[in-house]
């Protein structure tokens, strides 16, 4: 793999964790934060195989929580590697993520949700060993949402800033189709394009068909798995254990720390 092939890998990996870390288990994000005083935490991972070569975070953790009405405060720590078939592998911590997210009109019978949620890549990764971007970068969406019984529809996009020699500000939009089964089973499809990131690098147009599973009313698994329609990415998969709870959850785990 060549100098030039391998930077690109690590700038699109980079650039795609900004967006794929949005809306568990899609890409496509949506305008809903958690509820006032309700926190999510996830344990995740996902991969992506471009070219013979791998990328991945494994695991990250991702936490969001509602500071108020309509409004949250997201946050994603993750350890990433990077593993091109012709080159060393590296593992480390990569860039974190930082946002907030803001529904400013709520969904009626005949209006849908809309929210924005800016986000913020902090370069804390190491770009030389392809787990960071070294630079700080931004994603700027619009997302909205409307629900029709068992079905819910929602996307949006954005405008990516990416600064740095020979890379370029990005484009995404997406849209997510999904259902909800039976109480505890939910099961979605997603299809969005997201532009070259790099000069002469390719856009992508890409599919994911993704489920949500409530084990109980405070545990959930996530799971999506897809790959491009025109695009370099052969295949990609993200699986997260989900725990939610609120205020509730820390006088009782006081109680249980100190053995009551």
């Amino acid at each position: 793999m060549t100098n030039k092939t391998a930077q690109w890998i690590a700038v699109l990996f980079c650039s795609v964790a900004l967006t794929s870390l949005a809306g568990p288990p899609f890409l496509t994000d949506d305008p809903a934060p958690v509820d006032y005083q309700q926190w999510e935490f996830y344990i995740a991972s996902q991969h992506t195989k471009s070219g013979g070569d791998w990328s991945g975070t494994a695991p990250q953790i991702e936490i969001n929580y509602g500071p108020m009405t309509n409004v949250m405060l997201h946050l994603i720590a993750p350890t990433a590697y990077d593993a091109p078939s012709g080159g060393p592998r590296h593992y480390g911590y990569a860039d974190t993520e930082l946002g907030i997210k803001w529904r400013f009109i709520e969904e009626t019978e005949r209006c849908p949700q809309v929210g924005i949620f800016p986000l913020l890549e902090i370069p804390t990764g190491n770009p030389s060993q392809g787990l960071g971007s070294g630079h700080v970068q931004a994603f700027l969406p619009l997302w909205l949402q409307k629900s029709f019984g068992e079905w819910t529809a929602y996307g949006g996009g954005g405008y990516g800033l990416n600064p740095g020699a020979g890379n370029e500000n990005w484009g995404f939009v997406g849209t997510v189709l999904q259902r909800q089964i039976t109480e505890k089973f939910l099961l979605g499809g997603e299809i969005y394009h997201h532009t070259a990131t790099e000069t002469g690098g390719r856009d992508d147009t890409a599919f994911n068909i993704g489920t949500v599973i409530d084990f109980t009313e405070h545990q959930h698994l996530l799971f999506s798995a897809g790959r491009s329609i025109d695009g370099p990415t052969d295949f990609q998969v993200y699986i997260a254990w989900q725990f939610t709870f609120g205020p509730e959850f820390f006088p009782s785990l006081g109680n249980w720390l100190n053995g009551r």
